[in-house]
């Protein structure tokens, strides 16, 4: 029964105080609004204001509608404000997961900027699933899922964000040191410090150690910068991307070696709903992604 544009009439009418300035003020006639008003009255059955002279006056009735008007027309006003951010892609919650450790590391240097460039996304995070990262996309957990796995899937598409290649990260002490590249078979010794996943999800494993039935001793660490001075250390060696293991040599006594002659090549990928794709933040995000990508 009550309308919008009786809330904006009321407070014209408050601001304004005569029939003629709040229909100006309003852009509409002063008959129009006049019959709106008597329109509202019949229906509440109360008059809502009253002539004083040539100026009008607020009833106790039409000085409550004020005072609701001055509640909810900001609420409205900030709700259509937000909603078209939404429709056009400028607000709302992206929900991102990470599937891989090190793409997490990747991710902190790309959020700085999609939140500059994205003033008014918030941004979850989930870097411990209790789920599949492609479980959780599909059950709606999160929107957009950084992983270095393509898994086709009804219902899931994948944009590209960057190529890049598995190393074998040794301390410089270490025989293999020297080489540029390292066999499967001279791991057998050695151990092996990975990110506690299984290893039937770790590319070392199923794309070079498995292939060549070699099965070195492994210790699975939680924290990335622990494994990297245990292999400082050699006490070990561990398996990063080499955009990544390149920010260590800079740095410790450590080195990298490729896995086996033509190395272990993957590509990192985001992972969305189809038809999510093309949702204005998410496009920003790949865009953003694909652009800062590590050489």
């Amino acid at each position: 029964m009550i309308e919008r544009s009786h809330l904006k009439i009321i407070q014209a009418l408050a601001e304004h105080g005569t029939l003629t300035a709040a229909a100006n003020a309003l852009f509409v006639t002063q008959p129009a609004l006049s019959h709106q008003m008597r329109y509202l009255e019949q229906k509440l059955e109360v008059s809502l204001w009253e002539r004083q002279g040539r100026k009008l006056r607020l009833t106790q009735a039409g000085e409550l509608l004020l005072r609701v008007a001055g509640q909810l027309l900001p609420v409205l006003e900030q709700t259509e404000n937000t909603l078209k951010a939404y429709a056009e892609g400028k607000q709302g919650i992206l929900r991102l997961g990470v599937e891989c450790h090190p793409c997490y590391e990747w991710l902190k240097g790309v959020l700085a900027d999609y939140l500059v460039l994205m003033p008014k996304m918030d941004v979850d995070i989930v870097h411990k699933f209790q789920f599949s990262g492609l479980q959780g996309l599909l059950n709606y957990h999160i929107d957009l899922l950084v992983t270095p796995d393509k898994v086709n899937h009804q219902g899931v598409v994948y944009a590209p964000l960057f190529d890049y290649e598995l190393v074998l990260l040794v301390a410089r002490q270490n025989p293999m040191a020297t080489n540029q590249f390292v066999e499967a078979d001279a791991l057998a010794g050695e151990l092996l410090l990975t990110f506690p996943v299984p290893h039937e999800r770790l590319d070392i494993y199923t794309q070079f150690l498995m292939p060549a039935g070699i099965s070195p001793r492994n210790k699975a660490m939680a924290s990335l910068d622990i494994m990297i001075q245990m292999a400082a250390l050699n006490r070990g060696v561990t398996i990063l991307p080499d955009w990544l293991a390149r920010q260590y040599t800079e740095t410790l006594p450590v080195t990298t070696l490729r896995l086996g002659k033509k190395g272990v090549m993957k590509t990192l990928f985001a992972a969305m709903r189809e038809g999510e794709e093309t949702i204005p933040y998410m496009n920003s995000f790949i865009e953003l992604g694909q652009q800062k990508a590590i050489s």
